[in-house]
């Protein structure tokens, strides 16, 4: 199941950093993350700080 990122996003780019397959991208308001390309790894919530990607 792909994550993805909810609006208590900080936009600090933690998420995106620790991506292995790079499937962040910073959005308009906030970052987000290409469900095609996660491979629900988990890397991401593992590094945010404010817990902003989540499961699907």
């Amino acid at each position: 199941m792909a994550y993805i990122i909810n609006d208590s996003c900080i936009s600090c780019g933690a998420c995106a950093e620790a991506c292995p397959v790079q499937a962040i991208t910073e959005g308009e308001e906030f970052y987000v993350i290409d469900k095609d390309t996660c491979i629900s790894c988990g890397a991401c919530a593992d590094t945010c700080p404010v817990g902003a990607p989540e499961e699907e």
